[in-house]
């Protein structure tokens, strides 16, 4: 098996050799972050920088198939929360997935249990409109199994999952970047 070599890529600091470094621009954080770590081309690296051009580079984000792109404002200080000085713009996929079951729990939207290829690719939320819901939980009463069809992890196969047979196919929207859904939502369904 081959090993994969990881690195620590740094876009920001906040403290060095014990001065307090977050009240000063992130642009000046960053040139102290890069004369800490050059030529960054070992284990730690330095995430450079772009300036302008924002809807150019996240179309470049995209067709290299990367996650997501943040963007922050080069004069804000750093602050710790939900702010405006910096944005995260994800991207994101839409894929068909086999539906296995669908688990309800009170107080808690619905989530989808889906697999791809044969193997269980986690839980996506069930963000149809009411007369679509309602579609989807008569074809779950109609396709109702004892079990799953493809092997799910037991923490998934709790008593408040409603497995159904196979044949509905789900549309899901989710993050790209990982081989687990993360921030999935049921799209569509439709019957094989």
């Amino acid at each position: 098996m081959e090993r994969e070599q990881l690195a620590f890529v740094a876009f920001d600091i906040l403290c060095l050799d014990g001065q307090d470094l977050r009240a000063l621009p992130l642009i000046e954080r960053k040139a102290k972050l890069w004369h800490l770590v050059k030529p960054a081309k070992g284990i730690i690296q330095y995430s450079d920088h772009v300036e302008g051009g924002g809807a150019a580079f996240f179309e470049a984000v995209e067709k290299m198939g990367l996650e997501d792109m943040v963007s922050k404002r080069r004069e804000s200080p750093y602050r710790s929360g939900k702010l405006d000085f910096w944005v995260k713009t994800k991207c994101w996929e839409i894929g068909d997935f086999e539906l296995l079951g669908i688990k309800r729990e009170p107080g808690k939207p619905a989530a989808a249990i889906v697999a791809r290829n044969g193997c269980y690719a986690g839980t996506a939320a069930v963000t149809l409109s009411q007369r679509m819901r309602e579609r989807l939980w008569q074809r779950v009463q109609l396709a109702k199994a004892a079990k799953p069809h493809r092997p799910v992890p037991t923490a998934v196969a709790g008593a408040d999952v409603e497995w159904v047979r196979p044949g509905i196919t789900g549309q899901v929207k989710f993050l790209r970047g990982e081989h687990k859904l993360r921030h999935a939502s049921l799209q569509n369904f439709r019957r094989k």
